[in-house]
């Protein structure tokens, strides 16, 4: 049985097209690598060099399981009676082994912590005190 020409022009056609577009993906795939290395490098050039500036990445939410926070805050809490979020960090730091000296990972846990203390004030469990040079300063309630 003869090939017909429509099929046969139609999968030269179909594979024109395949590799027209395995094209513009490697091409669309080096395009994205060429505008992130222009974004590093305008970050680079634009950074007024100061440490605000200068992106940090911490993923602080694999450091601690599930109400592991909130067990070592409130046990520091019941201990020294009122303290304020940076001191709470640095509880959770310390009850982690972690490096006190490490400004970036207390300031990071730090800005983790005041949304879930501010969750535990909603359920009554914390409550603030008001403010210690800026920074939101916490008691358990029976204190």
């Amino acid at each position: 049985m003869p090939e017909i020409r429509t099929v046969t022009t139609l999968q030269r056609k179909r594979a024109e097209i395949a590799a027209s577009i395995k094209l513009y993906e490697r091409q669309l795939a080096q395009a994205r690598l060429d505008l992130a290395h222009v974004e590093a490098t305008i970050r680079i050039f634009a950074a007024s060099g100061k440490p605000s500036d200068i992106a940090k990445y911490i993923d602080s939410y694999r450091l601690f399981r599930r109400g592991e926070p909130w067990a070592i805050c409130s046990a520091a809490l019941a201990k020294s009676g009122s303290l304020d979020t940076r001191e709470l960090a640095r509880a959770l730091m310390a009850a982690k082994g972690m490096d006190l000296g490490d400004a970036v990972l207390t300031k990071g846990l730090t800005n983790r912590l005041i949304h879930s203390l501010r969750m535990q004030e909603h359920r009554g469990r914390v409550k603030r005190e008001g403010k210690r040079k800026g920074v939101t300063v916490w008691r358990l309630p029976g204190a």
